[in-house]
């Protein structure tokens, strides 16, 4: 007689649940990032100051990459983004779910609170877990075509920033303003994408809701309307983090910047953009394109989870 292992139903189901909404996750960071890429590359010249760029606004940015370094210009580093985006949105999504549960069952948490608390800990999970890549990425689109080059490519870069700026220690610079940033962007972007939607759906169902893919005696947000909550939450969410969002990518561009000494710490950088550039040209220089970037990253991003969860049935 020969005897198989069995896998018990709730294990197998727990791990295929697992998989699908990590594979949603991950599908919606994708579609997400690469509608504004370009955007991401001006984004991180003109918040660490690019001596070829610093001169100029957004628009302006947008023009002078193509002219300057041709139009693949503007996704320089989206490879390294898209190798980090997969499991970084997967990560997050799918920590999201599992800790607005666990906030719910063990703690007894409910309410809006949960989704605050539980995209703060979702996001602070998914950039620790994926913060090398990023910095690979940002150290990429911070070079200019033309100029001498400090990496070649991903691979390099890796090997560079490892050997010559202390080892594994390299790829955290700026970890603290990012988790501190994070916990903020990402909680109140689920806190107001999941609050618009649960009122939306109750107080005005039948002109913004419709019966899910799966199931036609559940209603989700009709696509449009997912659109502008999702857009409404990353513009509420980046307004809040976005200084620390820059002292994050000062600290990761390390020696690509030539007055990296000063921006050591989260206070030190905060300290040393206020006064050497003020609030406006400084903390928030390139907010203006934050929001034309973050809005439909966080509409495409929550309306392609959305989606995703009806085509796997984890509604």
């Amino acid at each position: 007689m020969t005897t198989e292992a069995v896998i018990p139903a709730p294990v197998q189901k727990d791990y295929h649940y697992w998989l699908r909404s990590f594979t949603a996750g991950g599908v919606a960071g994708c579609c997400a990032k690469s509608t504004i890429a370009p955007l991401d590359r001006v984004k991180i010249l003109l918040q660490a100051q690019n001596p070829h760029y610093k001169h100029l606004g957004v628009f302006a940015t947008l023009k002078a990459v193509p002219k300057k370094e041709g139009f693949l210009g503007l996704y320089k580093g989206n490879g390294a983004m898209m190798i980090r985006i997969f499991p970084y949105g997967a990560i997050q999504f799918m920590a999201f779910d599992h800790y607005k549960k666990f906030l719910n069952t063990k703690l007894g948490i409910s309410g809006h609170i949960h989704r605050l608390m539980a995209g703060s800990m979702a996001g602070m999970t998914a950039v620790i877990c994926t913060y090398p890549l990023d910095v690979i990425r940002a150290r990429l689109a911070f070079q200019v075509t033309g100029e001498e080059h400090r990496y070649t490519g991903i691979r390099n870069a890796f090997q560079t920033i490892y050997l010559k700026e202390g080892g594994i220690s390299g790829f955290y610079w700026g970890l603290t303003p990012t988790i501190i940033g994070m916990a903020p962007y990402a909680g109140f972007s689920f806190f107001t994408f999941g609050t618009l939607k649960t009122l939306g759906l109750a107080h005005f169902p039948e002109l913004l809701g419709k019966p899910t893919l799966d199931n036609p005696d559940v209603l989700v947000l009709k696509t449009h309307v997912n659109l502008l909550c999702g857009g409404v939450a990353g513009a509420i969410a980046q307004t809040i983090s976005y200084p620390l969002d820059v002292a994050r990518r000062r600290m990761q561009l390390g020696t690509s910047l030539p007055d990296f000494d000063k921006c050591r710490s989260l206070t030190q950088t905060l300290k040393y953009v206020y006064n050497q550039y003020g609030i406006k040209r400084g903390l928030y220089r390139g907010l203006s394109l934050n929001y034309i970037r973050c809005i439909p990253s966080q509409a495409v991003a929550f309306t392609t989870y959305e989606f995703m969860k009806q085509v796997f049935h984890l509604n």
